[in-house]
């Protein structure tokens, strides 16, 4: 069973609504914070799983609240798993006992026990902010979706691999993708307010194409637009030919996540004021 969400019944007779998103941030938070290694892997899920209910759910035992913790864990043992996988994907943990000769279990090996990998210990210890945005390219790309119509497929590819760059902590590919997605979305404006796609990509082409672009796109805008619009992608055009560049750059996560929040917003901004930036008048 693959879902988003599940709904569980609490011992005041509420029903709450657990979303995977809830689950991934939990599981990350946990690993950071203490250990759950056991049968021989680093990390048993049956343990972190056993802690959520009694911390998050305040469900101790099936005499103090009525509910037996053992259905609920079962209830919620997909979100979990497809949390593990998600970490998996991200090269973060992998499936299996820590190395060859080390205890290994029926449960475990069947889809509840990992170890870290090399990468995965260096990434819980640089994570700062992977809990605060949705760092899942599956649910980074939910939020960039409805702009994918408006926008092309030029700004979905680019916008879904910034996220992608971002998990895996490559801060400057993170920002050049997100300027490049940036740099998408002004070239549709363009050619919605010219009506020509040729020639558009003609005058992007020369020398200082961007700012050919940019210039068409803001003229004869009030002030307001016009200083918004270059208040959103200035910065994001910063940050793409800062990481573009062959010099060295002290771009780190914090502008990466910077550039991904903003990238978003921006997109919020164009939609709102769409027939305005592509109208003559």
């Amino acid at each position: 069973m693959s879902t988003n969400s599940i709904t569980i019944r609490t011992k005041e007779e509420k029903d709450v609504k657990i979303s995977l998103d809830d689950i991934e941030k939990y599981v990350i938070k946990s690993l950071r914070e203490d250990s759950f290694s056991s049968y021989g892997y680093d990390v048993y899920l049956p343990s972190i799983i056993s802690r959520y209910i009694s911390t998050e759910l305040r469900i101790a035992n099936e005499t103090d609240s009525g509910i037996n913790p053992e259905i609920v864990g079962r209830q919620l043992s997909p979100l979990f798993y497809n949390a593990a996988w998600g970490l998996c994907v991200r090269g973060v943990l992998r499936p299996g006992v820590t190395m060859r000769g080390e205890q290994s279990t029926e449960d475990g090996s069947a889809g509840n026990g990992y170890s870290f990998t090399p990468f995965g210990v260096k990434w819980l210890e640089e994570s700062d902010k992977d809990d605060y945005i949705p760092t899942a390219p599956d649910r980074f790309n939910e939020m960039i979706a409805p702009y994918k119509d408006l926008f092309g497929d030029g700004f979905y590819q680019r916008a879904s691999e910034a996220i992608r760059c971002y998990g895996a902590h490559c801060y400057l590919a993170c920002c050049s993708m997100t300027g490049a997605a940036a740099e998408s979305i002004i070239l549709k404006l363009a050619i919605a307010r010219e009506g020509d796609e040729d020639t558009v990509i003609d005058k992007y082409k020369r020398k200082s194409g961007r700012s050919i672009i940019e210039n068409f796109l803001t003229q004869g805008k009030d002030r307001h637009i016009r200083s918004q619009y270059l208040g959103f992608f200035g910065l994001l055009k910063y940050w793409r030919d800062q990481s573009s560049h062959g010099v060295y750059t002290e771009i780190n996560s914090n502008e990466a996540f910077t550039s991904l929040a903003l990238l978003l917003r921006f997109c919020v901004f164009v939609k709102e004021q769409y027939d305005e930036l592509i109208s003559n008048g």
